[in-house]
């Protein structure tokens, strides 16, 4: 068994690498560039929303209160003429990347906690290279990746925007892997 506390360095490591690395995949490669769509009539469905000063929030449009509203025909009628849609809205003011990052940042050493933690329970010091790097690489891949999939069952995001998360995923779970094998306690 190893602690978490003698697997610091790999934990933060991992994560400064899987920033790096998550920094290159989100501005130098092309595949998350069409995830969204501009609307047709952009200024026109914003100047409809905007005369309703709608909270930052969540929302989704027929919505229904239960699962019995959602059989009346009033409820069904909504649905079949739309739009549908799920949305949110958000503070009008100019994106910080910087809170977004250090969140991200965060998360990803929260992460390599995960990895570390059940690889310390299942590993000794000085276990192989292999070992350490299956253990840590799955258990970040799952922080990485699976939960992504809820969105596209739950929620109906395209399922091409999942896949390409999740290899985004697989990428990171490498690198943590990489970095706790190369730094595992001897």
């Amino acid at each position: 068994m190893v602690s978490i506390v003698s697997l610091w360095l790999p934990i933060l490591l991992s994560a400064v690498f899987v920033f790096i690395v998550s920094s290159f995949v989100h501005m130098v490669l092309p595949h998350h560039k069409n995830e969204f769509k501009k609307l047709p009539d952009e200024d026109g469905v914003m100047d409809t929303l905007r005369k309703f000063n709608l909270p930052p929030g969540e929302y989704n449009f027929p919505h229904a209160n239960d699962m019995k509203e959602m059989g009346t025909p009033e409820f069904k009628a909504k649905l079949e003429k739309g739009p549908a849609a799920l949305i949110t809205v958000m503070k009008n003011e100019v994106p910080s990347m910087t809170g977004s990052l250090i969140t991200w940042f965060i998360y990803s050493i929260v992460v390599s906690i995960f990895a570390a933690y059940v690889a310390g329970r299942a590993l000794v010091p000085g276990a192989d290279y292999l070992a350490v790097f299956r253990f840590t690489g799955v258990t970040a891949f799952l922080g990485y990746s699976l939960a992504l999939v809820h969105d596209s069952i739950w929620y109906k995001r395209a399922w091409s925007t999942t896949f390409k998360y999740m290899i985004d995923g697989l990428l990171y779970a490498l690198v943590t892997a990489g970095t706790f094998g190369w730094l595992w306690v001897k």
